[in-house]
């Protein structure tokens, strides 16, 4: 007896076979460690701009929680992209995407770094 697929489903991943189930919630658990990281930006951008820290003027400190909100909604929409893209290629058994979010995490977190640093010189 064949089971449906749910709408959902069927509109995301129209062709490709169901993958295993344990390799579909290894990616469901990476999105979700993504989506973490991307709160805690958020809430890092919130604490940046609610705190006086002394040394940085408040224009400098307003970019750089600004840039750090920016990374979290990056963050974001590239967990969930990466999920899709991942979901897809193992239902296609095709090689698993590199993750494009991490370089640009890596180019973010150094840019909000380098600004809170030059604020404290």
């Amino acid at each position: 007896m064949s089971e449906q697929r749910g709408w959902f489903t069927e509109a995301v991943f129209p062709d490709g076979d169901e993958p295993d189930p344990r390799f579909t919630l290894a990616n469901e658990r990476t999105f979700l460690a993504w989506t973490r990281t991307a709160l805690a930006f958020l809430a890092g951008g919130i604490a940046l701009e609610a705190f006086q820290i002394p040394g940085i003027p408040p224009g400098l400190r307003t970019v750089a929680a600004a840039v750090v909100i920016l990374l979290g909604m990056a963050i974001s929409l590239g967990a969930a992209l990466r999920w899709v893209r991942v979901e897809r290629a193992m239902r296609r058994g095709d090689p698993l995407p590199a993750p494009a979010i991490i370089p640009a995490l890596g180019i973010g977190i150094f840019i909000a770094s380098a600004v809170v640093f030059m604020g404290l010189l």
